[in-house]
């Protein structure tokens, strides 16, 4: 796709919608200090007309991932289809999305729910989380969210206890540092996403495996 945007790993796609598999390291959209690299620059390039949906700075954009965290997104190609994602996304009614994460420590108990708000605005959020498997002082962590505040799993948790390798801003340094395979970026991933299609209302499910780093961890 050029110098200034990323190759697109396209999970599904038609008239309205793309779904794609984001990178670590890549932006959704520019922002200061991070011009280059973003994925609505490359989707631009691959749906021109996509210029024209939202808003100018952040074309198609309906929801967010951090930029050291991989996995499913969906954009939208239509005003139409941007309108229903922006409701869906901001209402939480509909949209189902599963994460998966390496953590130091392991959550006690094995699984369970967190209701506590974050921010600096105190905004209510429910996350649910799942031990899947441990190992060597980290666990293999599935978290589903209720509600999509920034930040928020990596907040929760840490509020467990177990915050997620390689976090720069809630997660423990000096036990990345020790571990046999360094991080290199916070080990979190969009597994799946799940919502209402936009036009046709019904109910689709996309998902993107794990990177190597979280596999492998």
């Amino acid at each position: 796709m050029g110098r200034n945007a990323p190759d697109i790993d396209i999970i599904y796609e038609d008239k309205d919608i793309v779904v794609v598999d984001k990178p670590a390291g890549a932006i959704v959209h520019p922002a200061p200090g991070h011009e280059e690299g973003a994925l609505t620059t490359a989707l631009v390039r691959l749906y021109p007309q996509m210029a024209r949906v939202g808003s100018a700075e952040r074309p198609g954009v309906v929801h967010r991932l951090d930029i050291e965290t991989s996995g499913v997104m969906v954009f939208a190609k239509t005003q139409e289809a941007y309108l229903d994602l922006r409701r869906q996304f901001e209402s939480h009614e509909t949209v189902k999305k599963t994460y998966l994460a390496v953590v130091h420590g392991s959550p006690k108990p094995k699984s369970g729910t967190i209701d506590e708000p974050v921010g600096r605005e105190h905004l209510s959020a429910v996350t649910h989380w799942e031990t899947l498997g441990k190992h060597d002082g980290i666990s293999l962590v599935e978290f589903k969210i209720d509600t999509g505040r920034m930040h928020q799993i990596r907040i929760h948790a840490a509020s467990l206890g177990c915050p997620i390798v390689g976090d720069k801003t809630y997660g423990n340094a000096e036990k990345d540092r020790h571990m046999r395979r360094r991080p290199t970026r916070q080990l979190l991933h969009a597994v799946e996403l799940s919502f209402l299609h936009p036009v046709t209302g019904r109910r689709v499910t996309f998902a993107a495996p794990p990177p190597e780093d979280i596999v492998y961890a």
